[in-house]
């Protein structure tokens, strides 16, 4: 059965949307959702049957929603204000209102006597390239649903320093802007463009304007399946465009940076672990080391030496390796410090060496080298340089900020704290930013704040033993006894052996009122000296 309506014809059995002669290229979600509302044209189809039919109920974003749905508006020549043919019900769906006729054998018309050639994303497979070892993504030209020409421009120039601020990530293969717009103003199917460029994630968007304000979505796609990985969205006021777009697209960018990531992690522990690589073995002790704990951090650091092994020049896997041995230095848990110091300082060093172009490399293992030397200065320069390679890396924010704090600036730390939970707010390492945020607040003498932020911390992972010591600090000196105390009690069962000058010198704090700020409150909530 074919549906006639306007001068297009709507074919099932063929997968076919044909205007006149001219075939019309829509993708498979595109094509089941406009089939839906064809077929049900006699009522409004509220979003969760749309959602069921061409989604199986899986649970997508509002704006995955309008964007197919503005793609079947868009393929049958409708739009979002005239909703000629697709109509939208205020809170209640959508309804297909087009006069529509119903056509069970070929007619002898036009579009019989050429018949229209089979749709490009359903039956003509383009030669598939191979999809490269690390990840790979392709950001698509965004949707403009203003109906504002001069929003177009707005959205290709944020698609534009997305891509920029992608290709600087070096462990992230990025299609080049010429390619990925070549796909601009075309309604295609992600799984093709993962084929047709050979990547693993597509990024696509829309941009829409509202009185004096624009607001954007983007998601984030697995294109070998079509999942929905990430999801968000992104506002602000016309002021300055300029301004705005380079906001945005940082936004962006330091939202999906964490995803692919993760996703990648997801993807490295469903391979059988006899065929590692080393990016793999990378992403293995990566995961290990965010979360934190002894057990993890000790599962987790064979894989960077075997990332090591596997390939000498990794820089990012010196780093993480040194990053390591740091953590394990911070939790006190060392057997042999001396021995193990100098190993954790050859691994950032050759990190640094390594990576000059590497910001995580730079970031990992220059603040590692911090707790090594304690060249405070130094290592804030390595940061540094990891930011003007990749000012969206959360983990070069929140190291930054805690190498400000050592050095006895804690009022700009927290710009640094508060920018790494901007740019992250997921972030598996969350807890760490948080621990950051309250050794900052109790060095500048605010220990409510510094209480609140190290209770979050240590909600996160109790086993934390410098954010239980600030937390215990942070309370005994803003007079709440009793629960420093209490914070007191965990902090001696994670370690019964500490004092008060152990716990202090695990962190290279250069200003000797620091010292005597961390010291005073942990003696005051009854560590000993």
């Amino acid at each position: 059965m074919r549906f006639l309506f306007d001068d297009y014809v709507f074919d099932p059995e063929r997968r076919e949307l044909a205007c006149g002669t001219q075939e019309i290229a829509v993708g498979p979600q595109v094509f089941d959702l406009l089939l839906f509302l064809v077929k049900n044209r006699e009522r409004v189809v509220s979003k969760d049957e749309l959602l069921d039919a061409v989604w199986g109920g899986r649970i997508v974003s509002e704006s995955t929603l309008t964007s197919h749905i503005n793609a079947a508006r868009k393929a049958i020549g409708d739009d979002g204000q005239a909703q000629r043919l697709i109509r939208t019900a205020a809170r209640k769906g959508f309804r297909f209102v087009g006069d529509v006729r119903e056509d069970a054998q070929p007619s002898a018309g036009a579009v019989e006597a050429a018949p229209v050639a089979p749709a490009a994303p359903e039956t003509v497979a383009a030669p598939a390239l191979a999809v490269p070892d690390r990840p790979s993504i392709a950001v698509l030209p965004f949707v403009n649903l203003s109906g504002d020409p001069e929003q177009e421009y707005f959205a290709d120039g944020v698609v534009e320093d997305v891509i920029a601020a992608l290709s600087r990530i070096r462990w992230l293969f990025v299609i080049a802007r010429n390619s990925s717009f070549t796909y601009k103003g075309r309604t295609m199917d992600v799984k093709q463009v993962g084929r047709e460029l050979g990547v693993r994630y597509v990024l696509e968007g829309s941009v829409r304007k509202s009185a004096d304000r624009v607001r954007l979505t983007g998601q984030l796609i697995d294109a070998a399946s079509a999942t929905h990985i990430w999801a968000d969205r992104f506002q602000g006021t016309l002021d300055d465009i300029f301004e705005l777009q380079d906001q945005i697209s940082a936004s962006v960018v330091g939202a999906i940076a964490p995803q692919l990531e993760r996703a990648e992690i997801a993807r490295a522990r469903r391979k059988p672990t006899d065929s590692l690589d080393a990016y793999d073995c990378y992403l293995r002790g990566t995961a290990c080391l965010s979360r934190g704990s002894r057990e993890d951090v000790e599962e987790g650091m064979p894989f960077f030496y075997r990332a090591i092994e596997l390939d000498p020049d990794f820089a990012s896997a010196y780093a993480l390796a040194g990053w390591g041995v740091f953590w394990r230095k911070v939790n006190g848990w060392m057997t042999d410090p001396a021995r193990e110091i100098a190993e954790g300082a050859r691994l950032a060093q050759c990190a640094v060496d390594l990576g000059r172009d590497d910001a995580v490399a730079l970031t990992r293992g220059g603040h590692a080298l911090a707790h090594f030397d304690g060249d405070l200065d130094r290592s804030i320069a390595l940061v540094d340089r990891a930011l003007a390679l990749d000012a969206n890396l959360a983990a070069a924010w929140f190291l930054g900020g805690f190498l400000r704090t050592e050095r006895g600036d804690p009022d700009a730390a927290i710009v640094y704290f508060t920018r790494a939970m901007r740019f992250s707010p997921l972030d598996p390492e969350m807890y760490r930013m948080q621990a950051g945020m309250a050794l900052a607040h109790l060095l500048a003498g605010r220990f409510d704040d510094a209480s609140s932020w190290a209770e979050q911390a240590v909600r996160e992972l109790p086993s934390f033993l410098m954010a239980v010591g600030i937390l215990a600090a942070s309370h005994a000196l803003s007079g709440r006894a009793n629960e420093a105390q209490r914070a007191m009690r965990q902090l001696q069962s994670i370690d019964p052996a500490l004092r008060v000058s152990g716990l202090v010198a695990l962190l290279p704090l250069r200003r000797p009122g620091d010292i005597a700020t961390f010291a005073d409150g942990l003696r005051k909530a009854g560590l000993p000296d």
